[in-house]
């Protein structure tokens, strides 16, 4: 009996030692470092920018006959070209949502022409040299890609001529700042420091007014002239202040 106690004990000295032993030859866990929060892009700030494109403006001119003021078609034409400007506003981020407010201006060369209908083959012509926009925006923010609509008044500086269709010779000529409403879609993605690109569509809602065509500074004809306008332009925007500041961070 006592050989049997004397061998348990020993045994239960060989384990005690052992298990130390063993668990310090198991391997440490390795330590890994979190990385570094990441800071998203943040779109707050007055940001300043250029803008080029194309557009078309449809236009669509009616006599108005004198004393009666009964309307005459004389056709439609599109009015189209190239269009270069600017643009300066102030974007403010809350969340993932960006508001802001924009002006801009823009030089234009949107001209056409067609045959009137009434006085065949005399024919009318018109142009957009230029146009603005005073617009709200909201938009929605996947770090630096914003997605925005936009939205608020259009003004245009149109021009329009009457012209012989025997000799060519201007018949007559009026000159006007038509204001009207603007809706706008766009897309705009942060690429370098406070640099961003984007692409952007307007349409202008210019409705309709009758306009009073002289030559000489004599009163020639009225016509009632409806136009819209449709614009597509690529925009580069330099942003001021911190590029990346972090309005939150992720791991």
């Amino acid at each position: 009996m006592k050989t049997l106690l004397w061998s348990t004990v020993a045994l239960a000295a060989l384990v005690g030692i052992a298990a130390p032993a063993s668990a310090a030859d198991l391997a440490a866990k390795p330590y890994v470092k979190a990385p570094p929060p990441v800071p998203l892009y943040d779109w707050s700030g007055f940001y300043i920018g250029v803008n080029g494109g194309g557009g078309s403006s449809r236009k669509c001119w009616d006599f108005v006959a004198p004393v009666t003021g009964t309307l005459f078609s004389e056709g439609c034409h599109d009015a189209t070209g190239g269009t270069a400007g600017g643009q300066l506003g102030y974007r403010w981020q809350m969340a993932s949502w960006v508001f802001g407010i924009e002006g801009q201006g823009n030089w234009a060369d949107f001209s056409g022409s067609n045959t009137s209908i009434l006085f065949a083959p005399d024919f009318n012509r018109s142009k957009i040299d230029a146009f603005g926009l005073i617009t709200g925006q909201i938009g929605y923010a996947w770090n630096n890609a914003l997605f925005y609509v936009k939205g608020g008044a259009a003004v245009t500086g149109d021009k329009y001529e009457a012209f012989s269709g025997v000799t060519g010779a201007l018949l007559a000529s009026a000159n006007e700042t038509r204001w009207g409403g603007t809706v706008g879609v766009g897309f705009e993605y942060g690429f370098y420091s406070n640099w961003s690109i984007g692409v952007e569509y307007d349409h202008l809602f210019m409705d309709t007014r009758t306009v009073n065509l002289t030559t000489g500074g004599v009163f020639f004809e009225s016509e009632r002239i409806r136009q819209n306008v449709d614009i597509g332009l690529v925009r580069l925007n330099y942003r001021f202040g911190g590029f990346g500041a972090p309005i939150a961070a992720r791991y």
